[in-house]
């Protein structure tokens, strides 16, 4: 039997937005690797099915045992949150091919698009993204703060709309607060910020609040940060950027 392995998201925690392509792959799975409260959100399919939970930070681990599982020839699915392919497993599955078994490259390999944290937030407040923007995550367990520094000072000087991934978390209390002052020194003070906790779910909760006014004390790992752009304007209860630069013709 040929095995094979598909890094899906499960969206970012309702399940109505879980695509029905990764709902479809969860269904012919042997096997489901990933974290386990992502684990935990879904349903048992079939009794035969094997599950194998691990804990957070352990991302290359879990990507060589779904690897070997694989090339067992079991029909092994990796289970993200959000989209697998931003900050999430679908890297780690390729780092773990690239310096693991030679074998390994010539496994099926798949990945399911899902629905991510920044765009699950953008909907919930109207279309904070309708411009140009980029996706920054403040974690530096994988990168050093000066890189986080680097981007943020690059994004916000391009007057890009800039979503926060993983803005706080215990051991990192205080990243958030020193992200919003880098961003103050460059952008101005009534430039709209949103704090979206659990987008896309029944417990989500919206604050929206200026440059000015960001607390970066009230934001944990399921929080999604969106700083806006000098075009992003608020109509009524919505959020939006425009997509015209002003001035440029439509």
């Amino acid at each position: 039997m040929t095995g094979s392995l598909v890094v899906v998201g499960t969206g970012p925690g309702n399940a109505d937005l879980m695509t029905p392509a990764t709902s479809a792959v969860l269904a012919k799975a042997t096997d489901l690797v990933g974290y386990g409260p992502y684990l935990d959100r879904i349903p048992t399919i079939r009794a035969d099915q094997c599950r194998h939970a691990s804990d957070n930070r352990v991302e290359l681990d879990r990507a060589r045992q779904a690897l070997s599982l694989a090339a067992s020839g079991r029909q092994v699915v990796v289970v993200s949150g959000g989209d697998p392919g931003v900050f999430a497993m679908a890297s780690a599955v390729f780092e773990a091919v690239e310096a693991g078994e030679p074998a390994w490259r010539e496994l099926d390999i798949r990945v399911e698009p899902g629905v991510t944290a920044m765009l699950a937030a953008a909907a919930e407040v109207g279309a904070p993204l309708g411009g140009d923007f980029c996706a920054i995550s403040l974690s530096d367990n994988l990168k050093a703060w000066t890189t986080v520094e680097r981007r943020l000072k690059a994004a916000a000087e391009a007057d890009f709309v800039i979503a926060l991934y993983n803005p706080a978390s215990k051991a990192r209390p205080h990243q958030l607060g020193r992200a919003f002052d880098l961003l103050r020194s460059i952008k101005a003070a009534e430039t709209p910020v949103l704090f979206v906790r659990a987008a896309g779910t029944v417990d989500s909760k919206i604050v929206t609040t200026t440059l000015a006014g960001a607390d970066g004390t009230t934001a944990d790992m399921r929080t999604l940060v969106i700083v806006g752009a000098s075009t992003t304007r608020q109509v009524g209860r919505w959020i939006y950027t425009p997509r015209s630069e002003p001035g440029v013709r439509s």
